[in-house]
């Protein structure tokens, strides 16, 4: 083999060993302290799951305990009490991604949880009109969406 050749073969490893390394990094979804099993994940009480109806007022990126990845929040507005509502990791979908809008009449599922003194209200799913829903849990056990392999989140994306 000559030398070119050999350059080639070892820059075509040294490029497809990346590519696998950062595909598993991408796909890995680990958001420090939003992981599956975290302390604030155990918060979530499926079996306890409430409903908000009111208007969307504004967003927020939250850190909702000390040493985790920012997250995406909302403040819900239900007749006149203002509520935050945390929805997921920054970095997983920011206000723009999720495509919630302010100003508008929204219905949230989710559980109640006090986290750092503060009642926030862990969303799971939110709706706006009859058309838009933008889910980040599990109904049957409350799994955050962005803990999920690709294949796995697929699945639960396209049976909305």
């Amino acid at each position: 083999m000559n030398v070119l050749n050999r350059n080639f073969v070892v820059s075509f490893c040294v490029c497809l060993l990346c590519i696998v390394f950062s595909s598993g990094a991408i796909f890995a979804n680990d958001y420090k302290g939003w992981e599956e099993n975290s302390e604030y994940n155990s918060y979530y009480n499926y079996k306890e799951r409430d409903s908000l109806k009111g208007t969307l007022e504004k967003f927020e990126k939250v850190t909702p305990m000390p040493g985790m990845d920012p997250g995406t929040a909302f403040y819900l507005d239900e007749g006149g009490d203002k509520i935050i509502v945390h929805l997921c990791p920054w970095d997983y979908a920011d206000p723009k991604e999720t495509g919630i809008r302010k100003g508008v009449k929204t219905k949230v599922k989710g559980s109640w949880a006090e986290i750092n003194g503060q009642d926030v209200f862990m969303g799971a799913k939110v709706k706006q009109g009859e058309d838009f829903e933008f889910k980040v849990r599990l109904t049957k056990d409350g799994k955050p969406f962005w803990t999920m392999g690709p294949e796995e989140l697929a699945k639960e994306l396209s049976s909305k």
